[in-house]
């Protein structure tokens, strides 16, 4: 396939995949861009980052998120069991972009899970040295308790739902700010306390801040000296979505 042909073809699989997702098409993919010298795509909009990527690789071509949002908006967080038991243990992955003064949408994805319900919350501490079971209790729970009268809990995520596929997705907004939320751990599972390191069905990351758009230029990892696309394989060899 001609380059200017694959161009024109992952640019429309972007929209109409954009289009395909819970937000009205005029608000889900506003704009899209492509730099092919450069092999980037700038797309403007608020539809999920998962299905952006997924609508590329459609096409047959790779995909790496290079950044979301602006300057100091983005996260992300690795989830993880922590079960000797399991082989590859990343099993989702969460991003997280804040779109607007106490908001923040959320992208979450999970992969090769037991089918069922999930508890997706925040936790008070970062420390997952003994999986979910060292991360402390939900984020904001006690001061939310004690407000008159009481409300919901920051940390309170909600619920993600996994088929018999072992794939499970949802796309949410939190009134919250990105910073609150660094350094914190986010904990899946289909308990909601009494978390046990060895359960091969809870999973545990720590939030860490990603770039924004614009911000990750590099195409050489410096750390192992691979290039990004290296990396990509690597992850995805080990469960990364």
């Amino acid at each position: 396939m001609a380059a200017h042909d694959w161009l024109q073809e992952t640019m429309k699989s972007t929209r109409t995949q954009g289009e395909s997702t819970n937000t009205p098409p005029s608000q889900g993919i506003h704009t899209v861009s492509a730099d092919l010298k450069s092999q980037l795509i700038s797309v403007t909009g608020n539809a999920a980052p998962s299905s952006i990527v997924s609508a590329i690789e459609s096409t047959g071509r790779d995909a790496i998120l290079r950044g979301s949002g602006k300057a100091e908006s983005a996260a992300v967080c690795i989830l993880e069991t922590h079960s000797s038991a399991v082989t590859e243990h990343v099993r989702g992955l969460i991003r997280m972009v804040q779109v607007g003064p106490r908001m923040t949408i959320l992208d979450m994805t999970l992969r090769g899970v037991s089918p069922g319900l999930y508890n997706v919350t925040v936790r008070e501490t970062g420390n997952i040295s003994e999986g979910a079971a060292s991360t402390g209790g939900v984020w904001d729970a006690v001061a939310a308790k004690q407000e008159t009268p009481a409300r919901a809990a920051k940390g309170v995520f909600g619920t993600i739902e996994v088929g018999k596929s072992g794939l499970g997705s949802v796309f949410l907004d939190k009134p919250i700010d990105i910073w609150e939320m660094i350094g914190r751990s986010v904990v899946v599972s289909r308990k909601t306390e009494g978390f046990e390191k060895e359960d091969a069905d809870t999973f545990v990351g720590v939030i860490a801040r990603s770039a924004g758009v614009w911000d990750n230029d590099k195409t050489v990892c410096s750390c192992s000296g691979k290039t990004v696309w290296e990396e990509r394989k690597e992850q995805q060899a080990k469960g990364m979505l």
